[in-house]
């Protein structure tokens, strides 16, 4: 059965990190290579559906990521990030600091991806946790719900997106309805998941190398105008290109102008010359230093990304192993609300696979059908597709790394904190959207 090859090939991979210590890219090839031999892939291709999977993974995030992080260091490196951390403190105080995380991660995450917004906003959060001393879970999980929930909720996301396309919904509408049910949910959950018990437990070290371990004095930062300026402008690039190809119809030179410059590896590529220009300066006198300073920041990324290009081959092997089109089969015939079965059929696909975007596209065109008759709004049907699609994140989903190296936790510790903060959003999801769906046939909209 397939999806008993997914959960014994998770057991070894937890097996063999856990209990043998074996390195995280190592041990995701190795799984990888079993299951696709389980899995009937002929021998000889199993090195391209490797590679597939690592470049379309590490193609995807490499550049996003590696910019990102110098962006961060150089911004750490100059003192603008403890100065941006400073007045976040004087405005919300230290018993505030995870509504701070929280209000700063919504508004940024409304339009971006949660990898770019996610390796923005972390330098931020490590500062905070230098200069505060608080746990770094209790400073940088908030940050992390609240990011997941933007992302995989609301368009102009790619999931949600591609899912209105299908549906026919007004990708307005449901980022409207979607705001009172994403909000609520993630504050939510991002202000309750740290007080856990099992999570105050864990008490991670910042990585080394992805922030300055430097104090400054006043004198030695940048102004707030300049800090703030560089920290938000890949968020107005990035939102500025979303916004336009939500209310644009059409193509012309500028449309493509503007896509150009709000696509990610672009923006942040922009955002790091302007960092360069705006605080090289500080961190040296000459180009030299600064270059020194975005080494070390490419170093530490170095295992992250292998770890996560493993991760897009695990997911590559499962996909081609024809699970996705089983639990297509295996659910088609299911009697039951379209809302539920669409969320259902994400988080199963989710699950097995790893990959929102497979659960999205494969739950949508299996609940496509039934949707004319069903009397159900196109929009929730989004939206339940959607907040299914962020369940039990875990070792087969790329994401699941990236938080788990970023915060420096075991993999169990990862499973312990991530699994189950993305399983209660989505069920929280699918709560909002039933009495949504209930609200708009009460006010017969």
């Amino acid at each position: 059965m397939p999806l008993l090859v997914v959960g014994i090939s998770v057991l070894v991979l937890l097996l063999l990190m856990t209990r043998l210590k074996l390195n995280g890219f190592a041990a995701l090839l190795l799984v990888a290579v079993g299951v696709a031999l389980v899995r009937g892939i002929p021998v000889v291709d199993i090195p391209d559906v490797l590679s597939e999977g690592i470049g379309g993974q590490v193609g995807d995030t490499m550049l996003t990521i590696g910019l990102g992080a110098m962006v961060g260091r150089v911004m750490g490196d100059s003192g603008a990030a403890q100065r941006i951390a400073g007045k976040l403190l004087d405005a919300f105080g230290p018993r505030w600091v995870q509504v701070a995380m929280v209000v700063t991660s919504m508004l940024i995450g409304v339009t971006m991806f949660y990898e770019v917004a996610f390796i923005i906003i972390v330098p931020i959060a490590f500062t905070l946790v230098r200069v505060t001393g608080a746990n770094l879970l209790w400073v940088g999980l908030p940050m992390s719900i609240a990011l997941s929930t933007m992302h995989s909720f609301l368009p102009p996301h790619p999931g949600p997106t591609a899912v209105a396309a299908t549906f026919h919904a007004s990708v307005g509408h449901t980022l409207f309805y979607g705001l009172f049910i994403a909000v609520p949910a993630g504050a939510l959950v991002a202000l309750v998941w740290p007080r856990l018990p099992f999570v105050k437990a864990m008490n991670p070290s910042i990585p080394k190398g992805l922030v300055s371990e430097r104090e400054f004095t006043d004198e030695e930062m940048p102004g707030m105008g300049w800090s703030l300026f560089v920290a938000l402008f890949p968020v107005v690039l990035i939102a500025g290109a979303a916004v336009t190809d939500m209310v644009t119809s059409g193509e012309n030179s500028f449309l493509h102008v503007v896509a150009f410059i709000g696509s990610a590896p672009i923006t942040l590529l922009l955002t790091f010359l302007l960092a360069v220009w705006a605080f090289g300066p500080r961190i040296g006198r000459s180009l030299a230093d600064v270059s020194a300073s975005c080494s070390s920041a490419a170093q530490a990324m170095a295992m992250i990304l292998l770890v996560i290009g493993a991760g897009g081959a695990f997911k590559n092997v499962l996909v081609e192993g024809g699970i996705s089109d089983y639990i297509k089969d295996a659910t088609e015939s299911w009697s039951i609300s379209p809302i539920i079965l669409a969320w259902l059929i994400a988080v199963i696909l989710r699950v097995a696979l790893g990959s929102a975007t497979v659960a999205v596209v494969t739950a949508s065109g299996v609940v496509l059908p039934l949707l004319a008759g069903s009397g159900a709004h196109p929009e929730m049907m989004v939206l339940a597709v959607s907040c299914g699609s962020i369940a039990f994140s875990h070792v087969n989903d790329p994401g699941f790394w990236l938080f788990k190296e970023y915060f420096n936790l075991s993999v169990v510790e990862a499973i312990k904190v991530r699994t189950s903060y993305t399983t209660v959003l989505a069920v929280l999801g699918l709560g909002g959207v039933l009495a949504g769906e209930w609200a708009l046939d009460f006010l017969n909209l």
